[in-house]
Parts: structure tokens; sequence; C-alpha cells
């Protein structure tokens, strides 16, 4: 009994020591996650919640010095090495506040017609509408990746002009000063094998096409291993993780997204007021309204993730939000030493209740970077600041000289902060250098406008489908086709895209639809038409070659798997892939044919019954084939099969022959519909994006992650690819059919 005692009363010392070591380690103004709360007194609290008590001088000091003991604690704790900030091919970042993750499909980026970078036309339009930018995350991946064995960084290869071309398109965005960064995605496990280890692939090829960062896909902190094996080839690397990453890993992870909760009150970046060096955009790709984006940032003195195209569905920043960013960044650039300083103090008092103001002392001058959270217009006296002779206050949002009241020694300054605005403040013994003077002539002329004269309206873009010439009409069947009679067809089709929900601009717009949506329904009359009995075979292909001398422009991955102008031995009736959506225009053409629409290829697999697949309502990839409601009979038994089996490899086998599953014909008798290669249909294009409605899945499954480019085997599911350039929309695993219009 005395033993256990004893023990009691050891275990209870240690719970004390453990639990003061804890309250240490997280005081209760201590970050939960990213973010720092801010003093409580600054949040208004009904009677029911416990009354609200006004912060005090007293009470901010103890807020202020309760997080200075934390972060003096948490660098102990981690062993903090500042090296890399300090590292002249880094410091770009510790300036970088605007960057877009900028999709390549992006038809401000590329122009398919002439064949070229438009890299001075993306960054000029972004200037126009917000000011332009610091940085770009030129993502070339997600979500067409996977549609075959091409790995991350083949899909850059594959871009147009291939390393040469990339590596071109980079020079030209640091022509114009901007940084360029990739992503790299540890999930993209089941694709082709790089053949070394990640950190040295990823350094390497950077290098190669001399790209300054990398934005680490959904980690939550890049390794370590990554900026040792790009310092290895002399390539230093800034590293931006998704995620946040663990507080030791801030001496190599020198950039960050901010995936923020936005309350009322801002908050304090964590790892800002560790390290002020350290850069973070605030990253809110679906929000529509990116006040608390920039407010939170200005706040920070950190950046934002300008990011409108998200996966090819177009999320702009209204005119309002655009110039709020323009006038924040335009702070920002010319205050950029400032906001590294060491002594940041954030929520320095305040006159007017929600208005917020970060203090930045720098060099012998002051700067306070202030935002209004109210939904009014805030004017007359603000601050109360230190004075000392000699001292001018200079309002640098307007561009004016402010005159203080002097009360008790210290300055009172009056300004104006419009509803939802911003403001900056800077302290000045004597008169401002030439770069504050000519900031203020800036500021001065962009702000003459309130930001309540720009609308604030968000607007999605609307689509078209690319138009297809009607064929000469044949009045019996072509060798090689079927009739489709068409008539009443209801034409019921979902879009399988990973993200988006159900918001406007997910999927496509068909010509009876007023916007961009997930779900389609609608009953429509079809023609009747002709369809290829089989996707267009190799031998097929190469007789229209043969015939023609067919070169594309853009000739990158054209035939990627034929040799010396022809296929490999034993591929004549396996489907032709590795063809654009111009290629495949390009036979029909000559065929005397037309890709079909959409409507057509799902009423030709379908017909009028619903059937979920072309052969009927059974799934050949249920769990156990031959059993249960859902699972096709014989499936294991090639002779009977109705589709391929699925290939999930990390390197694509070769597709089945066209004829091999005669079983899985459609209610017309169209052959391999499903489950070998996807097929082209129509193309869709707004401002900003085209992309191909492609059908009936393929053989190959990318394993390993839900990010892959998703199948669609259903009569009532299409994939939508995103397309940039032939070189680029090229793929194994896509092919075509083609329709003729009938009499």
């Amino acid at each position: 009994m005395k033993q256990i005692s004893q023990w009691a009363a050891s275990l209870s010392v240690f719970a004390a020591f453990a639990s003061a070591a804890i309250e240490a380690q997280l005081p209760p103004n201590g970050p939960g996650g990213q973010q720092i709360p801010s003093p409580p007194c600054l949040a208004i609290r009904g009677a029911w919640e416990g009354g609200y008590t006004p912060c005090s001088e007293y009470s901010h000091r103890q807020w202020l010095a309760d997080i200075a003991h934390w972060r003096n604690e948490r660098m102990i704790r981690i062993g903090y090495d500042p090296t890399r900030y300090q590292l002249p091919a880094l410091r770009w970042t510790q300036s970088s506040f605007i960057q877009p993750q900028m999709m390549v499909h992006d038809r401000y980026f590329y122009d398919p017609e002439t064949g070229k970078y438009t890299v001075d036309r993306y960054l000029d339009d972004l200037d126009k509408r917000y000011g332009g930018i610091d940085a770009v995350l030129i993502w070339a991946t997600y979500p067409n990746m996977g549609i075959d064995d091409r790995n991350q960084q083949d899909m850059v290869r594959s871009m147009p002009g291939g390393i040469d071309g990339v590596k071109q398109m980079v020079g030209d965005f640091h022509r114009r000063g901007v940084r360029v960064l990739f992503p790299m995605m540890m999930w993209d496990e089941g694709t082709r094998d790089p053949g070394s280890s990640w950190p040295d692939a990823i350094a390497e090829f950077m290098k190669q096409i001399n790209a300054d960062g990398i934005n680490g896909d959904t980690q939550d902190g890049v390794p370590l291993s990554f900026s040792l094996a790009a310092e290895k080839v002399n390539h230093p690397l800034a590293f931006e993780p998704e995620n946040g990453p663990s507080d030791e890993a801030l001496a190599w992870n020198l950039l960050t997204w901010g995936q923020y909760q936005f309350d009322f009150v801002p908050t304090v970046d964590k790892y800002r007021w560790l390290e002020p060096r350290h850069q973070v955009n605030i990253q809110d790709r679906w929000g529509r309204d990116k006040t608390d984006d920039l407010q939170f940032a200005f706040f920070n003195g950190e950046g934002w993730e300008s990011w409108e195209n998200v996966w090819g569905i177009w999320n702009g920043v209204t005119p309002r939000d655009g110039e709020a960013t323009r006038r924040v960044a335009t702070l920002e650039r010319a205050l950029a030493p400032f906001l590294i300083s060491r002594e940041w103090e954030p929520f320095y008092p305040m006159h007017r209740y929600a208005v917020f103001a970060s203090r930045w002392p720098w060099g012998g001058q002051t700067l306070w970077t202030i935002v209004n959270r109210n939904e009014f217009d805030v004017d007359g006296r603000q601050m109360t600041v230190p004075y000392s002779q000699g001292t001018r206050y200079f309002d640098l949002y307007h561009g004016t000289e402010l005159k203080p009241d002097l009360e008790n020694g210290q300055a009172v300054l009056e300004f104006a902060t419009e509803a939802h605005g911003y403001g900056a403040i800077l302290a000045s013994s004597g008169e401002p250098d030439g770069k504050i003077l000519q900031l203020m002539a800036r500021m001065k002329m962009i702000t003459a406008k309130p930001l309540s004269s720009f609308s604030h309206e968000w607007i999605p873009l609307t689509q078209h489908m690319v138009q297809t010439r009607p064929t000469q009409a044949a009045s019996s069947v072509p060798e090689g086709m079927v009739r489709v009679e068409g008539g009443d067809f209801l034409f019921k089709v979902e879009g399988i895209e990973i993200e988006g929900g159900d918001d406007v601009g997910v999927d496509v717009q068909y010509p009876w639809e007023d916007s961009p949506r997930r779900f389609h329904e609608h009953r429509m009359q079809i023609k009747p038409f002709y369809i290829d009995k089989y996707p267009v075979t190799n031998a097929e292909f190469k007789r229209f070659l043969d015939a023609t001398g067919y070169q594309p422009k853009d000739n990158l991955n054209f035939l990627k798997d034929w040799k010396a102008g022809t296929y490999p031995e034993g591929w004549a009736n396996k489907p032709v892939t590795w063809v654009s959506i111009e290629d495949a225009r390009e036979y029909a053409k000559w065929a005397g044919k037309r890709l079909p629409h959409e409507w057509e290829w799902q009423d030709a697999a379908q017909g009028n019954d619903g059937r979920r697949f072309p052969w009927g309502n059974c799934d050949w990839l249920a769990p156990v084939p031959g059993i249960g409601p859902l699972a096709c009979p014989g499936q294991n038994d090639s002779p009977n099969a109705l589709a391929p089996v699925p290939d999930r490899g990390r390197t694509m086998l070769a597709a089945s022959d066209v004829d091999l599953h005669p079983k899985g014909a459609s209610p017309y008798g169209v052959m391999d519909m499903v489950g070998n290669v996807w097929q082209w249909t129509d193309e869709y294009v707004d401002e900003h994006t085209r992309a191909a409605i492609v059908r009936g899945g393929s053989h190959y499954q990318a394993q390993g992650s839900i990010w892959y480019f998703p199948q669609a085997f259903r009569n009532d599911q299409h994939g939508k690819l995103l397309l940039m350039a032939p070189s680029y929309d090229r793929s194994g695993a896509l092919g075509f059919r083609c329709v003729k219009d009938a009499e």
C-alpha cells in the first residue's frame, strides 16, 4: 500500500511537471494549427457568452509577451537553423507576395493556333486586372494525369517544345521578373517509375528547366531530402508545401500556403511569427469573395495565391478584389523590407473597433499595415503613436502626409479607411527616401477611386461547343459502319470531375444550357447517322498517312508507340492511340466522316432502354465476377468477356484488338465502346480553357491515388480532358471512332 501511495505521489509530480511543460510550449494564446488566435478581448461576446471586455494596454502587452515567450521557447525546442533564408538564390521568396496557380491549359498562356507560348499575354492580363504577380506555380499534372502512364515529370515533358520549349518558357517568365514553381505529387506512385529517387529526379529536372521552386501537393511539409538533393546539384529550390509543415521544417520550407479559417478578427500566422522571412501565400481556391484572403494577408505582411483557373473551372477575381489586390501588392512590394522585421507587433492598439493593425519597425522607421473589417467606412481619429521632434507621418495608402495632433507627448493620427478596406501609415524622421515618394505618388493615383466603386459581383464564364461540320449524307451503310436511327432520345449524363461539387462552372455547357454544370438531362431529337463499328485501328490510320503524307505541326508524342513510320508487329487491329483531337479530325475529314457528337456516341452505346453499359446493366468490374445482381457472368472467361481486363501496372500495356470482345456489343452492334481506349467526341471552350469530352474509359487504371484521371465506363458518365496542345493532349489510352451523316 505504501508503494502504491509513493507511486501515486510520483505520478502526481510527473503530471504537474508535464502540464507545466505543455503550458510553456503552448500557452493559452498559442497557435491552433497555422493560426495564432487574436487576444480574446478583441472579439465581441454577448451576455450569454460571458460578456465583452474591451482590450487594455495591459491585456495587449500580456498577450504579446505570451506569444513572444512561446516563440522564443519554440525556436529553442526545434533547434532552428535560418541558413537557407540567407542564401542569395532563395531570398526572392521573402518578397513573393502574389502567386497564381496557373493551369497550363489556360488559353492566355499558350496559343495552339500559332504553336507558341504567350507568356507576355498571360502576364499583361494579370497586370491589367490586379497588378501583376511575383511568382507563378505552373500546373501540368492533375486532373489529366493518370489517363495513361505518364508520370508527373512526363506531363511537363509533353508540353509544347518538350524540355527545350519548357526551359524557354520559364525564361520568358524570368525576363518579366516572375519566379517559376512546378508541383510535385508524392501520391504519384501508380504511373511510370522515374528510375531514381524522387528527390534526385526532381532536383535534376528542375535544374534542367531552370525552375525556381516546388509546390508540394497535398504535403504537410516537404522533407529535407528534397532540399539536400537540390543543393547537391548546385540548384537550390524554394519548397512550398500545400499543408502546414512541422515548425522544425520551416528551416527548409521557405514558402507555405495558408489555408485559413477566416474569423472576423484576423489571426497571426504561426510560421510568419516564428520566422518573418518565411513567405505565406493564402489559398482559398473556391472562395468567390477574396476580402478575407487579402485582409489577413495584409495584416500578416504576407502574400496571396491568386488562383482563378481551378482545374479548368474558372473562379475569377471580381473587379473589386482585383483592385484591392493591386493596392495591397503595390504596398507590400515597395515595403517588403519592413515586412520581415523581427520586431513585428500584431494588433497594435487602435481607436476604432474592428480596425486592426500590425506594426513593423525597420531602419529607423515604422510601418503600420491596417485592415478595416467593418462593413462601414471609418474616418477621423484612428491611432496614437510615439512622437519625437522631427518625426513625420505619411498615409501611404492615399499618398498624403498626415498632420498629427499632439496629446500628452504622443501623436494622434486621423485618416480614412473604407469598409473592408486597407491602410498603411509610415513614421519617418525627416524626408522619406525616393522609393517611398514614388510609392506615395503611385498610391495616390490608384486610390483616387474608392474600392466600393468597383463591382464585387462574381460572374461565371460561359462555354460554347466547337462546331462540327456535317458530312455528305450517305444513302447506304458505308463499309465498316453501323446505322443508328436516332429519333427521340433522353440524353442524361454526368461529369466525373473529382473536385468542384455541383458549382456552376464545373463540367461543360451544352448548347441548350445557360451555364456549365455537372449533371445534365435533355430530351432531344437525333438525326439518323452511321458510326464506325470499331474504333479506328493502327492499320486504318496508316492508310490515311500513306495516302495523305499527314504530319502534324506539333508532332511531339504523335503515334508515340510507332517506330520508323509504322505500328509494332501484331498491332494492326488495335485502336490507334497517341493522336490528338486535331489528328483525329484530319483522319475523319480524309475519310469523309467526322467525330461524333457526344449524344450520338451515347445513343449508339445505350439505345433507348437506358442501359448502364453497352451490353446491358451488369458490371464487368463487379468485385466478384459472375456473382451478385450487378456482376456479369463469365467475365473471367476470355472468349465471353465483355470488355478488357483492367491494366493496373505502372507501365501501360497495349490495348486489346478492337474485335476481341464481341459480346460487349451495343444494341446497334457497335463494338469496343467501353474499357479499351477512351474516345474523342466534342470540344468545349471558354475564355480561358479548352476541354474535350472523352467517352468509354480505358483499360489503363493507375493505382494508389484518388487523384488520377477517373474512369467513366457507364453510359451516363463522361470524362472531361483539359486541352493544351496536341503534344500534351495525346495519350496512349485515347483513340477515336468516326460518324457519317445519313440521308
